[in-house]
């Protein structure tokens, strides 16, 4: 079983001194993937409910906010050799999917191969309004945004025409160093998100759920995969089990319910913070590679 960090790389803390240490610590200790998380902006009142929280706000100070996670891990690519690399979760429907393309084929080269791109449909109205993207439809343009990705990375010359987004032929170099392309892991908990694993995910990213939790979703995503003539084999399941305590037991339990990779929510204060916190972990990294 993989053992990953979550990271929530929010200003002040997230300095290029800490990332720094925590790319060379992970990599030290045998950490499989470093993720991070994406909110352009936030708001400090909102109509929108945060799934993962009971109070429907997320837990992001005042006055802070999370860097752009594409560039931070190119930042995270010059200090590592070795680790992965993922977004958990990029909001696709928010961004230009050329762009993206462009940026995560680029990521993707120069970091020789080593990036995971975890793609979610949002779920804060407000930051849809400030990007001025529509907010009804996000599923279905998340749908034709991952195919302009696949046309851009994989075909040459690459075109797409759908209901929310036309991209006429053209050609977009350097394709990926993955074949064909960075997995896609698909987060969300809902059953349109299953859904779209089944039939455009390399992965499903879980947050907030305990081990006897997995069983129901894994079993539908089952059927899913079943009824696009694909299997489990070709999907990693990730748990992150957020603000949910984690022990060695509950790793194993994890490994046992169905997960490939468990990421465990990493914080630290600063550069010297991260070996500790990484020790206080050890105990799960070290059951993650006996499962």
């Amino acid at each position: 079983m993989h053992f990953d960090l979550w990271m929530p790389t929010a200003n002040p803390f997230a300095t290029p001194e800490m990332l720094a240490a925590v790319g060379a610590e992970a990599e030290a200790r045998g950490v499989h993937r470093l993720w991070v998380g994406e909110h352009v902006v936030l708001f400090d009142r909102y109509d929108s409910a945060y799934p993962y929280a009971e109070d429907g706000r997320i837990p992001i100070p005042p006055a802070t906010g999370l860097l752009e996670p594409l560039t931070t891990l190119s930042y995270l690519a010059a200090h590592t050799a070795t680790v992965r690399l993922g977004t958990a979760m990029l909001l696709l429907p928010q961004r230009n999917p050329v762009y993206t393309a462009k940026e995560v084929a680029t990521l993707d080269w120069l970091s020789q191969g080593r990036i995971d791109l975890g793609v979610g449909v949002g779920w804060l109205a407000a930051e849809f309004e400030a990007v001025d993207v529509p907010w009804p439809r996000r599923g279905a343009r998340t749908d034709e945004y991952l195919e302009v990705l696949r046309a851009l990375w994989c075909d040459d010359p690459s075109e797409f025409r759908g209901d929310l987004y036309q991209l006429p032929p053209c050609s977009m170099f350097p394709k990926p160093v993955q074949d064909p392309h960075p997995p896609i892991h698909i987060g969300g908990e809902s059953d349109a998100a299953l859904k779209r694993v089944a039939r455009a995910g390399q992965g499903w990213h879980t947050f907030n759920r305990l081990p006897d939790e997995l069983a129901a979703p894994l079993a539908r995503l089952d059927e899913l995969l079943a009824a696009a003539g694909r299997s489990r084999a070709e999907v990693e399941i990730t748990v992150c089990p957020y603000f949910q305590e984690l022990t060695p037991d509950r790793v194993e339990q994890y490994a046992a319910a169905g997960a490939d990779a468990v990421a465990a929510l990493f914080f630290a204060g600063g550069p010297d913070d991260v070996g500790p916190m990484l020790d206080l972990l050890g105990p799960c990294l070290e059951r993650a590679a006996a499962c």
